[in-house]
């Protein structure tokens, strides 16, 4: 039986980046529309009254209706770097970014060798997640393999679309989450085998970074991502410079960082590394060059002391960015208090997002950078029906702040510097409500 379900609100998508094609070209906005979604997918998207009188009658007849009034009605939101076994570890110390995996990372993720502690942990993080507006993440498991099916059972149990690898790691971390070349790559390819392509789920090879894989190690990395042509790698890049002194050790001879992964095939569409903060011009170029994309954590970034990450400098190279939470060294599961942070590590560079621009990162801009953009992003006639709906009056600080507002940009700009999870009115997954506040 067809499934059709009406959304009303203010509507609030992206067709590009507005920071290339300009707000007018990039930025759809309705302040009193529709969005007709059938059998999980998106058929239409303007006017109120446009929409209905295009239905056919008997499916605006039988159609469920959701009407938000004057909330916000988005994409839902994209975190494009996070790992869910540090759901329990938010806000624990370390001095900088090596000391805190030894003391407080490498101990949590041991944990999830009980299967048990990994469903419970994987129920909790998603949970989280859609209560924040987040509905795709690209997802670090551990190096357990029963810890990407813990993952993958609760994300297909939920209808997400959610990326998630095993994680790599042989040498340079704890004895109990290393593992060696042959269980590695069986569990890998069995993982692939099981998980990639089914329902809404995707595989992403995932070594943790070059300080922790061995060459053989990222090498079997390369050959993973080449066994299926619509794979996808996660990996860490340029996060800190005692980081950058142990890759300069461990691989002698390399032109810098990410020639570590450029000489092992690990660049390419699909590919996407956090950070990437620390970069030469001659990586940000192969970046640019190999369409490898970044993902920019800046409340991670902040919360280790790893270093400001530029932005516009990254953007006007020609890479695609996406917006990471980094949980757990970053400090929260919310893509609006991501947005927050990253507007004020723009502003120690003198050149923060503008709020179009930050709101594009949040939903297609990490769709693109995740090569999931023909799936998810925006509200295109045929994509995933992924919503969120945001009250920008729930919070009374900011309900008065809008009192003021001037236009649309200047009341996205107060939502992304004063809203968070509060705001979070609803979350639909494929038009069907999946969280309500």
């Amino acid at each position: 039986m067809t499934r059709s379900v009406l959304l009303f609100g203010q509507l609030l998508d992206f067709l590009s980046d507005p920071g290339v094609d300009g707000p007018a070209a990039a930025c759809r906005h309705v302040s009193d529309g529709a969005l007709w979604i059938v059998d999980g997918h998106i058929v239409e998207h303007g006017p109120r009254q446009a929409v209905l009188d295009r239905m056919p009658t008997a499916l605006l007849a039988n159609s469920t209706r959701h009407d938000y009034g004057q909330r916000f009605i988005l994409p839902g939101l994209v975190d494009t770097h996070c790992h869910y076994p540090q759901a329990t570890a938010l806000a624990s110390p370390g001095k900088t970014l090596l000391d805190w995996l030894e003391h407080s990372i490498y101990p949590a993720e041991a944990a999830l060798a009980d299967p048990a502690i990994a469903a419970q942990r994987a129920d909790f993080f998603l949970d989280r997640l859609l209560a924040h507006g987040t509905t795709t993440a690209s997802v670090f498991a551990t190096v357990h393999a029963h810890s990407v099916d813990a993952f993958m059972s609760a994300a297909a149990a939920r209808k997400l679309r959610m990326l998630c690898g095993k994680v790599m790691m042989d040498r340079c971390a704890h004895a109990a989450l290393r593992d060696d070349m042959r269980h590695c790559e069986r569990d890998c390819l069995n993982l692939i085998e099981r998980w990639h392509g089914r329902e809404r789920l995707r595989y992403s090879v995932t070594p943790r970074f070059a300080p922790t894989s061995s060459p053989q190690q990222l090498a079997l990395a390369a050959d993973l991502l080449r066994s299926r042509p619509d794979l996808h790698l996660q990996s860490h890049l340029a996060e800190n410079q005692d980081e950058l002194a142990a890759v300069a050790r461990l691989y002698p001879g390399h032109h810098d960082y990410l020639d570590v992964y450029a000489q092992h095939g690990l660049l390419g569409p699909r590919c996407i590394y956090a950070h990437g903060i620390h970069l030469t011009q001659r990586e940000v170029d192969e970046l640019a060059h190999t369409g490898t994309a970044l993902a920019h954590c800046p409340s991670s970034n902040l919360f280790l002391g790893s270093g400001a990450f530029p932005l516009q400098q990254r953007s006007s190279a020609g890479i695609a960015i996406g917006l990471g939470s980094d949980v757990g060294a970053g400090t929260s599961f919310s893509m609006l208090r991501t947005l927050h942070a990253a507007y004020l590590v723009g502003q120690l560079l003198a050149a923060p997002p503008s709020p179009l621009q930050a709101w594009y990162l949040a939903t297609l801009g990490g769709a693109r950078a995740l090569g999931l953009e023909a799936f998810i992003g925006n509200f295109l006639p045929g994509k995933e029906a992924d919503c969120v709906v945001l009250d920008p009056f729930a919070l009374p600080e900011l309900a008065a702040r809008l009192e003021h507002a001037e236009d649309l940009a200047d009341t996205l700009f107060a939502l992304m510097l004063l809203g968070d999870e509060r705001c979070v009115h609803a979350v639909h997954i494929l038009g069907e409500v999946q969280h309500r506040a």
